[in-house]
């Protein structure tokens, strides 16, 4: 009798101790994300106040993203170039993020996959501008060149071009934020910059540079994705629908800006006046958007390419494998729902 009282005490135990197991279990995986949790409460959009990111400037000024956000609350935030942007998408701060091809290939990889790329914004907009008694790529040599920041997309895409001419070690390169590359640049500070739009345009014609290499000669066809969307991972996995609403907003922001080129211009215009606090001539924002074609398409054929560039550049020891760096479907949704085509890249898909 004691032998069975013993017995079903201790079954009774041990089915104790299997409970609070399964119950520890049940606490545990409901605190792990959900692969959809809906509709975002927020979404923290980043973006430069650069005609390059012209798709995400006229979004938040037109309300193109608001109008299909819906209740969800749109932040935004400005940057400099894609490294400190980067940082905020890694660091938690950031979701979405307008960004060059560069940063977004080494935000994949620093993050081990915790980035995806999921649309294109602009091709084209960067160019190589110089003092005008630099007249070839041999007279760079002993010059001092400016990009916007340390391994950002137009850092590599000088740092490639010097070591495709052998002249890696015979050029200075100073990282400067854009502002300061002009007012180094009137004051002989450097000798000229690879820098994207509007800054090219500015030197042109605010301070007397010329065109020593347009970076579309470089590139198949002149195209080239300058400037990208990037998300956290999981908050793509988490909020889906609302990736797919800020991608919308883009695209209701390109047609609009194909639609009204002249509009375009003057919202992009007053954007960079309340984000960067100064507005452009109609000459530079003229010139400036003759250089780039706002595209959802993210050209994604080219970056291969362009993660090797990162290697020959230096920022990174070997190129990233890109298996898993980019989710169209989001994308693919919205172009479906415009009757658009959609975009196909199987080399960078999961």
């Amino acid at each position: 009798m004691r032998t069975h009282h013993r017995f079903l005490a201790s079954a009774l135990a041990a089915l104790t101790a299997v409970g609070v197991l399964a119950g520890c279990t049940r606490a545990d995986s409901s605190t792990a994300p959900a692969a959809n949790q809906g509709t975002a409460g927020e979404v923290r959009v980043g973006f430069f106040p650069n005609v390059t990111h012209a798709p995400a400037l006229i979004g938040v000024k037109k309300d193109f993203f608001k109008a299909e956000l819906g209740s969800t609350k749109l932040t935004t935030q400005t940057f400099n170039a894609g490294p400190e942007e980067v940082n905020a998408l890694l660091g938690g701060s950031l979701d979405v993020a307008f960004i060059g091809s560069g940063p977004a290939i080494n935000a994949f990889t620093k993050s081990k996959g915790a980035i995806q790329l999921i649309s294109g914004a602009v091709s084209g907009g960067a160019q190589l501008v110089v003092k005008p008694d630099i007249t070839s790529v041999e007279q760079l040599k002993g010059k001092n060149i400016a990009t916007p920041q340390l391994a950002n997309t137009q850092d590599v895409a000088l740092k490639k071009f010097l070591a495709g001419k052998q002249l890696t070690d015979q050029v200075k390169i100073t990282n400067l934020d854009n502002p300061k590359t002009l007012d180094a640049f009137k004051k002989g500070e450097v000798d000229g910059g690879w820098l994207p739009e509007p800054w090219a345009s500015r030197l042109v014609l605010d301070a007397g540079a010329k065109v020593l290499v347009d970076e579309k000669t470089l590139w198949p066809g002149g195209r080239f994705p300058s400037t990208v969307v990037i998300v956290r991972s999981e908050f793509l996995q988490q909020h889906p629908d609302t990736v797919q609403a800020v991608l919308k907003g883009e695209l209701a922001a390109i047609d609009w800006a194909k639609a009204n080129p002249a509009e375009a211009k003057t919202v992009v215009n007053g954007a960079l006046k309340e984000f960067a606090g100064s507005s452009l001539s109609q000459g530079v924002i003229d010139r400036a958007f003759s250089g780039i074609e706002l595209t959802t398409d993210p050209i994604p054929a080219e970056f291969p390419q362009l993660a090797q560039d990162s290697v020959t550049a230096g920022v990174v020891k070997s190129a990233v494998a890109l298996k898993g760096f980019a989710d169209f479907g989001p994308l693919n949704e919205a172009l479906k729902a415009k009757n658009l085509p959609a975009v196909n890249a199987p080399e960078l898909a999961k």
